[in-house]
């Protein structure tokens, strides 16, 4: 499930590529989030899932929403939209697993080992080394910088969220309500600064369902089944993985160049997320 999960998630970036040449970010995430929504109420009433008992357990799958669906992606969308390098916005929010370890044991109460933290460093030496040659950042795109940041606040803070007031939440309902209040968020914020203009090229709408389908219900509900089932900073490390497997992807699909810095990173995240996940 964990080297799935990776597999999924690391699809968003390549996802992304495809389909921002013909829809704003904002505009593009608020179609998905809404997309999911309802696909995802129909799968929950078919199935009989459960739904929150009450508007307090409701209003915190709305928060986890917000965080990880809304501020994550739009963070990153909108950075890669507007100019942000792949590899600096991979680096930036390559960094949530240790932030995660910092903050984890006063949040949840849970204890990291040095040798965890050992892994989280390999971790971080490895992100960087796979982007490296992809680190490029102008002056102009501060913007973007800034919306990768609060990209990286937001998973953090969503994963802890998570898992401190939604662990019990049925997973299919959960998504229902996660996906529909970003969807309400983005497209307030893509009236107010986009056109709202789609291209329906074949490439958007492959893009769009395959973030639908694989990303925001397949992926995503993975992440929250193992955070409910594991301690959250050693299903964080599982993110050190996605800038190597999304490097690998852009390889074999946009010819991308991989030399030997970006293998010897990859060698280094695989053994600190091994460091981290041991025992």
């Amino acid at each position: 499930m964990p080297g799935g999960f990776v597999v999924l998630w690391s699809t968003g970036f390549i996802g992304a590529k495809f389909g921002l040449p013909y829809a704003g970010p904002l505009t593009f995430l608020a179609l998905r989030f809404g997309l999911v929504a309802a696909l995802m109420t129909a799968v929950s009433l078919v199935a009989g899932a459960a739904w929150p008992s009450g508007w307090r357990a409701a209003l915190h799958s709305a928060v986890v929403g917000l965080l990880i669906q809304g501020t994550y992606l739009g963070g990153v969308f909108f950075a890669l939209a507007h100019g942000l390098s792949a590899g600096l916005s991979a680096l930036v929010v390559g960094l949530q697993p240790a932030l995660t370890a910092a903050v984890v044991g006063f949040v949840l109460g849970e204890r990291v080992t040095g040798r965890q933290w050992l892994g989280f460093a390999l971790g971080i030496a490895g992100t960087v080394l796979v982007v490296w040659t992809k680190l490029v950042f102008d002056p102009r795109q501060l913007a973007g910088l800034a919306t990768v940041v609060a990209a990286l606040l937001g998973m953090t803070i969503g994963t802890l969220y998570q898992k401190r007031f939604c662990a019990e939440a049925d997973l299919m309902t959960a998504t229902v309500i996660q996906n529909g209040t970003a969807g309400l968020f983005m497209l307030a914020l893509a009236l107010a600064g986009e056109t709202m203009r789609i291209d329906w090229h074949p490439q958007f709408i492959f893009a769009l369902a395959w973030l639908c389908l694989v990303l925001s219900v397949g992926a995503t509900i993975l992440f929250l089944f193992l955070l409910r089932r594991g301690a959250a900073a050693r299903i964080a490390s599982l993110f050190y993985l996605v800038p190597p497997v999304t490097a690998f992807m852009a390889y074999l699909l946009f010819g991308e160049s991989m030399g030997p810095t970006a293998l010897a990173g990859m060698a280094l995240a695989v053994l600190g997320v091994a460091l981290v996940n041991r025992g």
